[in-house]
């Protein structure tokens, strides 16, 4: 049964310490000569279904690294499906190697042997650095996937609904803070203006938000503010702005003791995974500094949400939307937990996706 473990920076040496501390089922270790594909896949928790999770492709500084970020990424995915009401597991894969110059079809489809291998204990989708285009190959290989063009019968690009989950769950965030949940004249700031962050920018400039946008990619960030109006902010400067909202919508960890201690804003809502590099500590120190924080895996459950929808089959976009639009409530009742019981939004969310992985692992099995 999964326990509710904060997870920080300081975990247990070994391979097999780092399991138990997180508490997974099974990690498996891809590796193909052929292809040259390096590839882990994490299956964390099943007791509600079938562990689903996408899988996202990075150039990791060293295989250790590779393994702590998809053990924390199924980690969380447990907590997400849960919480979003969802009857499948956790779990995430992550493809070691450069986007843009190793993916082929050969590659990606061999990935997709390996998830078949698995038999259906872990459903693959998309996530940083794989298209819909990458997940057709691998639906060459299994049918344990999810995230096909529309055009071929799929759900397609998730983005846009994890976009939509996660300005919810801003907006609950903002009431939390304002009294009201308007964000029109809002200062916010973006960082990550990837598929997902453009697609929030989208929706906060249809609010008239004042918006901020960082990136590591200059077409991004111009994109942003030639279409959006979003003024650009290089590097760090993000956690010296005077903001209302920081949005963190690239890759994890980016609040931590540096950044924490600068920024200076009321609200933190955005997309990214895993964005409190030490859960209680980073948790904590958001709540001393009086800053509200909507917790990422509730909020940005959107997309898996989406890609569940064309997984269970008859998929239908507006009801995805529907079911994501739930964010909001679940958010605002997440906010008055933590105040009730004088913990962090991030344990009362917690504890309120192990509380139904709990109740629903009295009535079966894991699968």
């Amino acid at each position: 049964m999964v326990e509710l473990n904060e997870v920080g920076t300081e975990t247990k040496n070994s391979v097999f310490g780092q399991i138990e501390l997180m508490g997974h089922e099974q990690v498996v270790m891809c590796y193909d000569e052929p292809t040259g594909l390096k590839a882990i896949i994490a299956v964390h928790n099943t007791t509600l279904g079938p562990a689903l999770g996408g899988t996202r492709m990075w150039q990791y500084a060293s295989d250790e690294e590779a393994l702590t970020d998809v053990l924390r990424l199924s980690r969380g995915m447990t907590f997400k499906n849960s919480i979003a009401g969802l009857n499948l597991g956790g779990g995430k894969a992550v493809i070691i190697g450069d986007a843009k110059t190793q993916k082929t079809e050969a590659f990606m489809r061999r990935f997709g042997r390996f998830v078949d291998s698995l038999g259906g204990r872990y459903v693959t989708a998309e996530d940083v650095n794989i298209r819909t285009s990458d997940i057709e190959y691998i639906a060459m290989e299994t049918d344990y996937v999810s995230g096909l063009p529309e055009v071929v019968g799929g759900g397609g690009d998730p983005s846009p609904v994890t976009a939509y989950s996660t300005y919810l769950g801003m907006k609950a965030a903002a009431h939390k803070a304002w009294g009201n949940d308007s964000l029109e004249g809002k200062k916010i700031l973006v960082q990550g203006v990837g598929q997902v962050g453009t697609y929030l920018v989208e929706l906060l400039h249809k609010e008239k938000a004042k918006i901020y946008a960082s990136d590591i990619s200059p077409e991004r960030l111009k994109h942003v503010s030639d279409t959006y109006g979003a003024e650009i902010v290089a590097g760090d400067k993000i956690y010296d702005l005077d903001l209302d909202i920081y949005s963190p919508c690239a890759l994890g960890a980016t609040l931590n003791d540096e950044s924490i201690s600068r920024l200076k804003c009321q609200v933190v809502a955005g997309a990214a995974n895993n964005q409190l590099k030490d859960e209680k500590r980073h948790g904590l120190q958001l709540v001393e500094k009086g800053i509200i924080y909507a917790p990422d895996f509730l909020i940005n459950c959107g997309g898996v949400i989406n890609v569940a929808a064309e997984y269970e089959g008859n998929y239908q976009r507006e009801r995805a939307y529907q079911k994501a639009e739930k964010v909001y409530g679940i958010c605002t009742d997440i906010l008055k937990k933590a105040d009730d019981e004088r913990i962090t939004p991030q344990e009362a969310a917690m504890k309120m996706a192990l509380e139904r992985i709990e109740a629903m692992g009295r009535v079966k099995l894991p699968y």
